[in-house]
């Protein structure tokens, strides 16, 4: 036998496994995506309920990450409470473990491949044969992705049953308990599964290559290493998700350690006074085992926990620059401070289309800010944040005391701040096409990419000019002029498309849709600046300007 044809099979399995738990995932959220939301939000009224649906979910979804992604994506949106969020996570822990359970009663059982191999001829040839989009596809991609765990799963243990045969493995009877650990830590750091993890671990136990005291420290690991993906997830995220992904990783982190002290007294528990026998069995019962102690030692802590929590992790000031030190009653003064921060948002929603060419460097701004560092995922959130920061602050600005001169002034900001929103929205609704056309081997598509990147940096550099000369000379004639080569330009290249007879009708359809919203996306922001620097009867006589997108 060859000890590296068998580790390739070990490899193979592992590659074939997490192939079959991504399956599983993907095809459970798209069927039901909406629904595992809707079921989440009502089942987190209270801590309790929310332990029971992280378990059910994790459980139905195979899954604990998807779960605690779908938990963060809620605690940003601020659907979710900090204490709601944490017990979530806590029940996501438990749910996760009936893979576990399937594995280690089906999977070395019986024969199962037997019975995967041929839903796995059927499922594939299915998948092929319909639309990715029918509900055919996706329940054949389901059975495709469980028998593919079980094939997985097959490649392993016999990988491992081989290996045995050809290394003495009692050496590592002498390792200490927490090396086991970091071994299940990095493997799941790395595939980020601990199903996966588990089932190697099951595998190995299976083989005889390591005992079930090793197993455990292995499952221990794999606890903390599954917690990574949340904390990289949110990295860059608000604080509300850093202190929901930190907290996972503080309290898998604490029963690890909690349970490895006492692993010897826990493992003599499970073999002896429980006198489970299959040790197979015995290692998902203290995967179980670990998950429930876990939740009955933190539940009484929630609200304490994630009150430490919020303390590690201050919430960030308001997004907005200028009006956060300036109360709405401040009057003259306030309104100062809007114009002020509708210059900012101007200027920031231009960097935001200039990036989405990548022409956008920070030398284009006048002041560097931390929103420039950004992704620019990123960005496009910031700039909804500072659009409701401002919308709350109009409102209060509104009940005091202002003069009619002001009131119009305040209506025209908001409304330059409103097209800056639509501006962004546009363009980042034509994000997935700009980079098909940069990336498109087609060279009339990749020629209108770069005709438009030197469109945008021509547009947006002209506003910006505009902006800083403001208050110089009166902007008029050139708003007017700015907005009549818009309109000239989305007629011209709306004609070239029309007379474009080497593209089929859906690449044309494309093209026009592409051109419509970013066009949409110039008109937008050139009224923006149009509200901001121009008078009412200015911005009246502009706005009554015949319109160019139809």
């Amino acid at each position: 036998m060859d000890i590296g044809l068998d580790l390739s099979k070990i490899l193979a399995g592992i590659g074939i496994f997490l192939l079959g738990m991504n399956f599983l995932e993907e095809t459970l959220r798209s069927l039901s995506g909406r629904s595992f939301k809707l079921f989440l939000r009502k089942q987190t009224t209270n801590p309790l309920k929310a332990i029971g649906g992280g378990a059910v979910l994790s459980g139905v979804l195979q899954s604990s990450s998807v779960v605690n992604l779908m938990v963060l994506a809620l605690v940003g949106a601020g659907v979710l409470t900090m204490q709601n969020a944490l017990a979530v996570i806590l029940g996501t822990n438990i749910g996760s473990t009936l893979t576990s359970w399937i594995v280690a009663t089906l999977g070395f059982k019986f024969n199962i491949e037997n019975f995967a191999l041929p839903i796995i001829g059927v499922a594939g040839i299915t998948m092929a044969l319909f639309g990715n989009r029918t509900r055919a596809h996706q329940w054949s991609k389901f059975g495709f992705g469980f028998a593919a765990l079980f094939v997985g799963l097959a490649f392993i243990k016999e990988g491992f049953e081989d290996i045995v045969k050809l290394i003495d493995f009692s050496f590592f009877s002498s390792y200490p308990a927490i090396f086991f650990v970091l071994v299940g830590f990095v493997i799941t750091s790395l595939i980020q599964s601990s199903a996966a993890t588990v089932a190697i671990a099951l595998s190995a136990l299976y083989a005889e290559a390591i005992t079930l005291y090793s197993a455990m420290a292995i499952v221990l690991g794999a606890e903390v290493g599954t917690t990574i993906k949340l904390l990289l997830a949110s990295a860059k995220g608000i604080p509300a998700k850093k202190r929901v992904a930190f907290g996972n990783f503080v309290y898998n982190t604490f029963i690890i350690i909690t349970v490895l002290v006492v692993l010897k007294p826990v493992h003599s528990f499970i073999t002896d006074t429980v006198n489970i026998q299959d040790k197979l069995l015995a290692l998902v019962f203290f995967q179980s085992g670990i998950n429930i102690l876990g939740v009955i030692i933190f539940f009484p802590f929630l609200k304490i926990f994630g009150r430490m929590l919020e303390g590690w992790f201050k919430q960030e000031e308001d997004v907005a620059r200028f009006i956060k030190a300036i109360p709405p009653s401040e009057g003259e003064v306030a309104l100062d401070a809007l114009n002020q921060e509708a210059k900012w948002f101007i200027d920031q929603t231009l960097y935001y289309l200039l990036e989405a060419f990548g022409e956008a460097t920070i030398s284009d701004q006048v002041e560097k800010d931390g929103y420039y560092e950004k992704p620019h995922s990123e960005k496009y959130i910031h700039l909804k944040h500072l659009h409701g920061d401002i919308h709350a602050y109009y409102l209060f600005l509104n009940k005091e005391s202002l003069t009619e001169d002001e009131k119009e002034r305040v209506e025209q900001l908001m409304s330059c701040m409103r097209n800056c929103m639509f501006a962004a929205k546009s363009m980042n609704d034509s994000l997935l096409d700009i980079a098909q056309f940069r990336n498109s081997s087609n060279d009339i598509k990749y020629q209108m990419y770069m005709d438009t990147r030197h469109r945008v940096r021509t547009f947006c550099n002209q506003l910006s000019e505009l902006l800083n000369q403001a208050g110089t000379q009166d902007p008029f004639e050139k708003v007017v002029a700015h907005y009549s080569e818009l309109q000239k330009g989305y007629t011209e290249n709306l004609s070239k498309l029309y007379r474009v007879a080497s593209l089929n009708e859906i690449e044309i359809s494309t093209l026009i849709n592409f051109n419509r919203e970013l066009f949409s996306s110039f008109k937008a922001i050139m009224w923006a600046v149009k509200d901001y620097l121009l008078s009412k009867e200015q911005a009246i006589y502009f706005s009554e300007l015949p319109g160019f997108i139809r």
